[in-house]
C-alpha cells in the first residue's frame, strides 16, 4: 500500500460514493463497465451549460468562442495525456466501439480485400471483434485468432505464427476487461511492425488505470472511451498516426468535416476534423479534459500503485475462499478479479450481493469466446478504481462468504 495516496481523501471528490442503499453504503466495484464521476467534473458540465452553451467552430459571437476554446484545449490535454505528437491526431468519439469502427470502415475498407486475414486476439471485447467480421464477410477476409492460455494469456509464439504475406491488420486489447490480462503490446506490436502490419490498440481499461506513451508503445491506432476514466458517457478519443489518418477517407459526411462544398464537388476538411462530422458531444469533450486535469492531480503513477496493491490483496483474500474460482490468473494484471462460484450462477452472486449494497457486474462482460474457452456460461466481476479500499474489499469478501452459506448451507 503506497502510504502517500490518501483514498478517504479523494472519495470525498466523488459524491455518489457518498450515499447509502438500503441501509448500508455503496460499495461500488463495477468500474470496468463504467467509472463513477469527481465533483470537478460534473461541475464543469454544469458550467458549460449554465454559461457558455453555443455550439463550437465557425461561431463569432462571445459564447461561441468561448466553448470553441475550452473543446480544442481538452484535446490539447488528451494529446499530452497520451504523448501524442500533435493534437491532430486526437479525433474525439463516441466512445471505444466508435472509434473501432472508424478505424475498421476507414482504413479496413480501403485495404482489405479478398482472401487478406486480421489477427485478433481470444480474449477480445465484441467491440472489437465484431466489426472486422462484418469486414470481412463484406471483403471475403478471414479473421485469424491469437489463442491464449489456461491463465489467460496470450501465446506470443502462437501470435508469431499467425503472419503471412496475407496479414493486413493486428487488433488487440490492452488489458482485458473480463480477465485483467494486461497484454505485453510493445512486444506485439513490434512483431506486427516487422511484417509492415499495423496495429490498433482497445485502451478502454488501461487508461483509467495506467499511464500510457503512444509514441512509445508505436501503436499506429490507439481508442479509449471517457466514461471509463471518469468523464461522462457518450465521448471518447482515437489516436492515430497522421500520415495514415490523413490518407483514410472520412467516416461520416456533414458539417464541420469540410472546407467547401459544391454539388459537383467537396473538399474534406484537414485532420482531425475530417472525422468530426456534425455537431459534436461538447460538453462531454469538456468534461474529458476536467477528468485528465483530476487524474494529473491526484498522481497517475500512485493511483495506479495503489489499485495494483488493492487488487493484490482482494485476490488473496478470494483466493483462500473454498469454492470460489478465480477466471484469469494472468502474471500481469490490473484492477479486475473475475470469479465463479461453484454450484451458483453468477448472476444470483450479483443479486445477492447487490443486497449488500455491492455493485458488481455479472454476465459475459461482452466476452462471450472467452466464457467458451473457460467452458462456463459467465462470471462475476468485481473491478476496482484508486478510490476503492481495503475495507470495501473486506465487505466483498464477507458477502461472498455469504452466497456461499446461502447455497450450501456452510
Amino acid at each position: 500500500m503506497t502510504a502517500s495516496f490518501d483514498v478517504h481523501r479523494i472519495r470525498q471528490d466523488f459524491p455518489v460514493l457518498m450515499q447509502t442503499i438500503g441501509s448500508k453504503p455503496l460499495v461500488y466495484l463495477d468500474n470496468a463497465a463504467t467509472s463513477q464521476k469527481p465533483q470537478v467534473v460534473i461541475d464543469v458540465i454544469r458550467r458549460y451549460y449554465a454559461e457558455i452553451n453555443a455550439n463550437v467552430h465557425r461561431g463569432v459571437h462571445t459564447l461561441s468562442q468561448k466553448a470553441t476554446a475550452a473543446y480544442e484545449e481538452a484535446r490539447l490535454k488528451v494529446k499530452s495525456f497520451i504523448n501524442a505528437p500533435s493534437e491532430r491526431q486526437i479525433i474525439f468519439t463516441r466512445g471505444t466501439t466508435d472509434g473501432i469502427n472508424l478505424v475498421v470502415h476507414c482504413y479496413g475498407r480501403q485495404h482489405i480485400g479478398a482472401g487478406d486475414e486480421i489477427i485478433i486476439s481470444a480474449m477480445e471485447h465484441h467491440s472489437n471483434i465484431v466489426p472486422w467480421q462484418m469486414l470481412c464477410e463484406e471483403k471475403g477476409a478471414t479473421l485469424r485468432i491469437i489463442p491464449m492460455n489456461e491463465r489467460g494469456e496470450l501465446e506470443i509464439e502462437a501470435y508469431k505464427q499467425l503472419f503471412s504475406e496475407r496479414t493486413q491488420f493486428v487488433s488487440l486489447v490492452h488489458i482485458s476487461n473480463s480477465l485483467g490480462t494486461v497484454n505485453p503490446i510493445e512486444t506485439m506490436i513490434q512483431i506486427a511492425h516487422q511484417h509492415g502490419v499495423p496495429v490498433l490498440i482497445d485502451g478502454a481499461q488501461a487508461v483509467p488505470h495506467a499511464p500510457v506513451d503512444v509514441q512509445a508503445l508505436d501503436c499506429d491506432f490507439y481508442a479509449f472511451s471517457g466514461h471509463k476514466m471518469f468523464a461522462a458517457t457518450g465521448i471518447g478519443v482515437l489516436y492515430g498516426k497522421a500520415d495514415l489518418l490523413e490518407r483514410m477517407p472520412p467516416y461520416q459526411g456533414g458539417g464541420d468535416m469540410i472546407l467547401s462544398v459544391s454539388f459537383d464537388k467537396t473538399i474534406y476538411n484537414e485532420i482531425p476534423h475530417k472525422f468530426e462530422a456534425g455537431t459534436p458531444h461538447i460538453s462531454g469533450v469538456i468534461s474529458l479534459g476536467a477528468a485528465i486535469d483530476y487524474l494529473n492531480q491526484i498522481g497517475r503513477v500512485a493511483a495506479m500503485e495503489y489499485e495494483n496493491a488493492l487488487l493484490d490483496y482482494a485476490t488473496a483474500q478470494l483466493a483462500d475462499i473454498p469454492r470460489v474460482n478465480l477466471i484469469g490468473t494472468a502474471r500481469e494484471k490490473a484492477s479486475i478479479i473475475s470469479f465463479t462460484i461453484d454450484e451458483v450462477h453468477p448472476h444470483d452472486i450479483g443479486t445477492l450481493l447487490d443486497m449488500e449494497s455491492i455493485a458488481i457486474r455479472a454476465g459475459h462482460h461482452c466476452t462471450q469466446p472467452v466464457m467458451q474457452w473457460f467452458q462456463i456460461p459467465a462470471t462475476a466481476r468485481a473491478s476496482f478504481a484508486f478510490y476503492n479500499t481495503y475495507e470495501e474489499v473486506d465487505r466483498l469478501v464477507q458477502a461472498i462468504h455469504k452466497v456461499i452459506e446461502v447455497f450450501h448451507h456452510g
